[in-house]
């Protein structure tokens, strides 16, 4: 199996490529390939979505029940400490989620350590 990346750096506002984003890594992982998530920028604010139908892309699911899967499944996730920090938020963010925050170098680590990357 292979090893996904996918890079998610766009927020709620950009609900279709957000909402794209976790589909893609989920549909990856139920196939069977290891997956790795990286939220960055506006991105960072996808983890606060705390209700259905807050965020629903046009055929690309809702935000909350995407997260719901992540959790239920263990996906790690790595979120910007900058970008996180920059926009008010702190550890309570990653609550129940396979998370950490990260740095840049972290990015780039699982980048070349994957075999494809995804970027929304």
């Amino acid at each position: 199996m292979s090893k996904f990346l996918v890079h998610i750096h766009s927020g709620p506002e950009l609900k279709n490529k957000a909402t794209l984003g976790m589909l893609v890594a989920i549909t990856a992982f139920n196939k069977g390939h290891e997956v790795n998530l990286f939220l960055a920028a506006d991105g960072t604010h996808l983890l606060n979505i705390k209700n259905e139908g807050e965020v629903v892309g046009q055929g690309t699911g809702d935000l909350k029940t995407h997260l719901d899967t992540l959790k239920e499944n263990n996906v790690r996730i790595y979120v910007s400490g900058m970008s996180a920090k920059a926009r008010g938020y702190d550890e309570s963010l990653l609550d129940g989620f396979n998370a950490d925050f990260a740095m840049p170098d972290k990015l780039l680590e699982l980048s070349t350590d994957s075999d494809t990357v995804l970027c929304y």
